[in-house]
């Protein structure tokens, strides 16, 4: 389910103009039977055009403020800076002594969509429970401290200081995306970690771009 053809606002939106348009087409009826009205056939054409026109740009511009506009290229590279920027954040603020677990909770939120729907998240360093369905279990496996969790040490406490993330390919269909390549952990110590990814991204209304899908692997060693 990634794409919606309508949001249940746009058809309320087409809903009330279908009883506002018949509800005018009343009032036009009654406006047109009157007297004086029909005396000036220039201005009663004139009036039943205007009204027209109103209602096209009414229905036209809900339209356009209730459906999803179609995701940039650019679009799904920020989200994938953010990624990577809050990503270090959280190790930051581990590191400091600071709230790490509101730097996690952030990231999750802003990012990905556990607050709208299903979000399909495999983490790179899970065994016992591979696949995150819920934003508690994504959460465990960025800062761990969680009976339920138990293996999660908590990746991004590392800390990492730098993410770069290399795209094989990205594919855009209107309001979702999916990118995949290879992205390099950068640790304060130590070598960078190379893991492979795949990226889901939905656009919403207010133009932000959410994670429904996240699959992260480390490379086959061909063994």
């Amino acid at each position: 389910m990634i794409t919606k053809a309508k949001s249940n606002s746009v058809y309320s939106l087409d809903l009330y103009l279908i009883v506002f348009s018949l509800k005018l087409n009343e009032i036009l009826k009654i406006i047109i039977r009157n007297e004086q009205v029909m005396r000036n056939q220039k201005f009663n054409n004139k009036f039943i055009a205007f009204v027209g026109l109103c209602l096209f740009c009414v229905y036209t511009a809900g339209c356009s403020c209730g459906t999803k506009t179609k995701i940039t290229k650019s679009e799904v590279l920020q989200a994938q800076k953010d990624w990577g920027n809050g990503l270090v954040e959280i190790g930051k603020a581990y590191s400091g002594g600071k709230n790490y677990q509101k730097a996690a909770e952030k990231l999750i939120n802003n990012l990905y969509a556990y607050k709208t729907g299903d979000v399909l998240f495999k983490p790179t360093k899970a065994s016992n429970d591979k696949f995150r369905m819920s934003k508690e279990a994504a959460l465990s496996y960025f800062v761990g401290h969680n009976k339920t969790f138990s293996e999660d040490k908590g990746f991004a406490l590392k800390p990492w200081k730098n993410v770069e993330f290399k795209n094989a390919g990205i594919y855009i269909n209107e309001a979702a995306a999916m990118a995949m390549g290879k992205y390099f952990f950068t640790p304060d110590k130590g070598k960078v970690v190379e893991v492979e990814y795949t990226f889901g991204y939905e656009k919403y209304k207010n133009g932000k771009l959410k994670i429904f899908l996240h699959h992260s692997s480390l490379p086959y060693s061909g063994n």
